[in-house]
């Protein structure tokens, strides 16, 4: 063992001081995420998992570097006092978020503000990864229990943090993470002055949720680079989906998510339907085309929010509208709670069915067919805690979600999907791509009948709605006459594609009619202009629409609504850069200068491991969105299991692996068992998806659990080979062992930071299975460099 006995703090103290202090910053980094997607974009909501892990990278550096200097402190003393000054700092860096305004522009200034924005934000994931460092160095004959305690620590958070969202909000969970360092203090040190300091902490950061329970003392006040006028704001609240709010416009009230995307309240007397501008207003719109074609047909509406879809199937006699909104606050909260009345309670109208769920999880539930499943304008601008990692609304635009809705349409039903719209058309055209291809695999072989498409006026750069219809049996003459008579009453409405148009010949200019004419969207795709080629499950960014050189050009970024989601692309690239630079300075540039120390092939070993965690996690996220019906289900469950899981594999790691040469064992299951899931895991998923929620959760156990287990081996296996190595005495008494433990720490942390965007650049560009594989590539690269570490060990 390497301190004396009078050193060795006891196994309860450090495993819980280790578990509160990993919950801490993994609630931490959450709830950024949660945080980041309001009043930063979607985009860079991933953000707050590249921070974190630069931070613990860079704690690692510096304590080994600094490894006589810390090594003054007693473990205890240094822990207790990092975990003290961490909660006054959580509290500094919401206040910086919260403040410092970040426009999704590309400029120096703005550059300049993302990046102190990323540094500091880091700060407290530096603090906690030289703690964590520190004592694993000096605790490396019991590094098992440690990195189990690590793990199992982050579990909680995971299992937290959605009921800390949904109870207290956004801000208030990041001050939990302040509350929980503080008790982290408490427990580690050894002093009663210094307990009772962590203790006086503690319950200040107590009173300060509790005073700022209705998140009106410290609540977001620049979004998106913008200042939020509080004199608009009637209502808001917190939970693990998103910010809704709901603001003024004149006499008009609108639902506002994530500060971004908007919902107006329906305020209709249905009794005075045809009395009021009501009718003209809505009827106007593209997506009444379905209510002109299906007046009394039974509806699924995907997303209804404040009811505009809704108030117009009730208002043009639909017996039955189901309404299928995610989020409760919407659904619960507002439309059937505090604005209940001023909706003319349209949601409780016995006609109208609520669900609150994900809408392919519903579909794939029920045995309900429809007439009409219709989606309008569902965006990702309104993303949720997982950020860029998962996009929930990409996967209801997919050619499998677009199969599920024909099958769930009575025999004439038809879909209705309404898409912003541009003078160069890309969003509703690839709705036409996906639907074609859709059509194609239930056995449609020419569907050039089968479509209407729509719009609200001539396309500008500006973006304006178009809906979509497509139905599985081509449109009748009838209907189409019942269209053209609808665009003869309102003038505001124009067709870009009509069935009669199948028989026409020659080139047309329209877009539309050159895609359906070909009957190819993937080669109709390849000359286009745009990327708008149908997207799968496999890889389900329906949004990015990009090519890249548009992307490398800035071509198309500015032009059109729709840049702020193709600029998503880009903000890709610039993160990867400031990653890539920060891991340069912060990591690898300061252990370079400490050359001859050690050999890099041992380290190699823990990037390849951290490389490939992250690339199995962020694919494992993603896969599972779908399966568990929205992004933070699928962020909280997936890290929940594989943390847990892993946590348990460290600790029974050195029972099952008395040997580090050993370490081959695990790595061989982990890599047979994600090649396994490569071609097995979508079919599965698929194939389980409409189960209740609960037995989804059981499922995900089962096929996330065991591979965390092993996953969880290799990293303590491989620091238990590198701490063999010789002692040094230090000052305090304290002896600490002369190897590469921060280092090692280190080295996987910056591949994490790396990893968590490259994750994500595969995926958009290769798929899911492509980022999974890669993972695998990783982790066989670890198996290779394992002798590296038995030629350390010997």
């Amino acid at each position: 063992m390497p301190v004396s006995s009078s050193n060795v703090i006891p196994e309860r103290t450090i495993l819980t001081g280790l578990g509160l202090t990993s919950f801490a910053a993994l609630l931490l980094e959450l709830a950024l995420t949660r945080l980041f997607s309001v009043v930063l974009f979607y985009h860079f909501a991933f953000l707050a998992i590249s921070i974190a892990l630069l931070g613990l990278g860079a704690g690692g550096v510096f304590a080994y570097l600094l490894k006589n200097r810390l090594a003054q402190f007693p473990t205890r003393t240094l822990a207790a006092r990092l975990c003290m000054l961490n909660t006054v700092l959580v509290l500094a860096v919401l206040e910086i978020v919260l403040h410092v305004p970040v426009a999704l522009t590309v400029t120096g200034k703005n550059f300049l503000h993302l990046t102190v924005l990323y540094l500091t934000a880091a700060l407290p994931f530096f603090l906690t990864g030289l703690l964590f460092s520190v004592v694993f160095a000096r605790e490396t004959w019991r590094v098992s229990r440690l990195y189990g305690a690590d793990l199992c620590g982050g579990a909680l958070a995971c299992l937290a943090v959605v009921p800390l969202l949904n109870w207290v909000g956004g801000p208030n969970t990041v001050l939990t993470a302040s509350v929980a360092m503080a008790a982290a203090a408490a427990i580690w040190t050894a002093s009663s002055a210094a307990r009772k300091t962590a203790a006086g902490l503690l319950a200040a950061f107590v009173l300060l949720i509790a005073a700022n329970h209705s998140n009106r003392l410290i609540d977001v006040v620049y979004a998106k680079g913008i200042f939020r006028d509080p004199d608009w704001l009637e209502f808001a609240r917190w939970n693990a989906l998103s910010r809704v709010e709901v603001d003024r416009q004149d006499q008009a009230k609108v639902i506002v998510i994530d500060a971004d995307a908007s919902t107006f309240i329906m305020n209709c007397d249905l009794t005075h339907w045809h009395d009021s501008d009501w009718e003209g207003d809505l009827m106007s719109a593209p997506p009444a085309l379905a209510n002109v074609l299906r007046p009394r047909g039974e509806f699924a509406i995907i997303g209804p929010g404040g009811g505009v879809d809704v108030l117009r199937a009730v208002a043009n006699g639909s017996p039955s509208v189901t309404g299928i909104e995610i989020n409760p606050i919407i659904a619960n909260t507002i439309m059937r709670g505090r604005y209940a009345d001023y909706a003319q309670h349209l949601y409780e109208r016995p006609e109208v069915h609520i669900h609150v769920t994900d809408g392919r999880s519903y579909l794939r539930s029920t045995p309900q067919q429809f007439d009409v499943v219709q989606m309008t304008l569902v965006d990702t601008w309104a993303s949720t805690a997982a950020g860029a990692f998962a996009l929930s609304e990409n996967n209801l635009y997919t050619v499998q979600a677009f199969r599920e809705y024909f099958q769930h349409l009575k025999p004439d039903g038809m879909i209705a999907i309404t898409r912003w719209e541009f003078r160069q058309p890309r969003e509703a055209l690839r709705v036409v791509a996906v639907a074609m291809e859709a059509l194609h695999s239930l056995g449609v072989a020419n569907p050039a009948r089968n479509f209407i498409v729509a719009s609200q006026g001539p396309l500008d750069e500006d973006g304006i709605p178009v809906v979509v219809l497509a139905k599985k049996t081509a449109f009748t003459a009838d209907e189409e006459s019942a269209v053209q008579a609808h665009f003869e009453k309102y003038d505001d409405l124009a067709p870009l594609y009509l069935p009669s148009e199948a028989t026409k010949r020659g080139v047309d200019p329209n877009p539309f009619a050159r895609l359906i004419a070909s009957n190819d969207p993937y080669r109709f795709a390849q000359d286009y202009a745009y990327n708008v080629a149908p997207v799968t499950d496999n890889a389900p960014f329906f949004f990015f629409t990009l090519k890249a050189g548009q992307i490398l050009g800035q071509q198309g970024l500015r032009n059109g609504i729709d840049w702020k989601v193709n600029l998503g692309v880009l903000v890709l690239i610039v993160v990867l850069i400031i990653s890539l630079a920060a891991v340069l300075v912060f990591l690898i540039l300061p252990l370079a200068l400490q050359t001859g120390r050690q050999s890099p092939l041992p380290l190699l070993y823990f990037v390849a491991v951290g490389l490939g965690y992250i690339l199995v996690e962020i694919a494992f996220i993603q896969r599972f969105v779908l399966f568990l019906g929205h992004p933070t289900y699928a962020l909280t469950v997936v890290i929940f299991l594989l943390m847990l899981s892993s946590g348990a594999g460290s600790l029974v790691s050195r029972r099952w692996l008395p040997r580090t040469k050993m370490a081959w064992m695990p790595l061989a299951l982990v890599i047979t068992a994600l090649i396994a899931n490569v071609f097995f895991l979508p079919h599965i998923l698929v194939a389980w998806v409409g189960l209740k929620f609960e037995y989804r959760l059981l499922l995900s156990g089962l096929l996330l659990v065991p591979l965390g287990v092993v996953m969880g081996m290799p990293f303590p296996t491989g620091l238990r080979a590198l701490a063999a190595g010789p002692v040094l005495d230090v000052p305090s008494g304290a002896t600490v062992a002369d190897n590469a433990v921060e280092w090692a720490w280190a080295m996987n942390a910056a591949a994490s930071v790396l990893g968590s965007v490259l994750a994500m650049v595969i995926a958009i560009q290769f798929g899911l299975n492509v980022t999974l594989a890669c993972g695998v590539a990783a982790y066989l690269l670890a198996l290779l460099l394992l002798p590296a570490l038995h030629t350390r060990q010997a």
